[in-house]
């Protein structure tokens, strides 16, 4: 797959993973963009660890080195692209400053607990820490948060973040791109995800409107 013209070549995509169920999406993200030739920052926090043993039975590694061949194994893509994986703890990592240039942040999938504690400034890792830091930056955060249903303290937070700035981008399939399998479905949410980023690395057939009956 090429890269598109649109990609931000020159800058990195933080891509953050919560305890969240649905770390699928966090590996179909990936896969597309490391197969685009991007360049990801990854940080997995601690719930993340139990969400994949509980999810698939698979133990995720700590050590930064094992845990980039974890994910590439896991998204299928072994030499493409450029991968870096951060220790939650580690919060003087480079994606822990302002100063470093990244195209911007994907939480997925985002906990409620990770919302809440975003919407109120709060930073107990390195995930936190770096949404955190693309907000105060003025720079774009995505956060895909599956869970449902949302209670009133739920949406007021999404509000929150909304109001700061942030996309929120539910995990929320559609239809009308006529999936023929679950991967079709999670990769329209990884699309729309990447598009409040202008990255468009994903095949999706697009809504092209309705047809003239003439």
């Amino acid at each position: 797959m090429s890269l598109s013209p649109t990609f931000p070549t020159a800058r990195p995509l933080i891509l953050g993973v919560t305890g969240a169920s649905g770390l699928i999406y966090a590996v179909h993200t990936l896969r597309h963009v490391l197969r685009a030739d991007g360049v990801v920052d990854l940080v997995a926090s601690k719930a993340s660890q139990m969400v994949w043993q509980a999810e698939s039975g698979i133990h995720m590694p700590l050590d930064p080195e094992k845990q980039e061949q974890f994910w590439r194994n896991q998204a299928g893509v072994p030499t493409a692209g450029k991968l870096r994986c951060h220790p939650w703890g580690d919060v003087g990592a480079t994606i822990a400053s302002g100063s470093y240039r990244a195209a911007g942040m994907v939480v997925i999938p985002c906990s409620m607990s990770t919302v809440g504690r975003l919407a109120a400034g709060l930073s107990s890792d390195l995930l936190e820490r770096a949404a955190d830091v693309q907000m105060k930056e003025g720079r774009k955060l995505v956060v895909v948060p599956r869970e449902t249903p949302f209670s009133l303290i739920h949406l007021r937070n999404l509000t929150t973040l909304a109001e700061a700035g942030a996309r929120i981008v539910p995990a929320i399939p559609a239809w009308y791109h006529q999936p023929q399998t679950i991967d079709d479905l999670i990769d329209f949410v990884v699309a729309r995800a990447l598009d409040q980023l202008d990255i468009d690395c994903v095949p999706l057939t697009r809504w092209q409107g309705h047809l003239s009956a003439d």
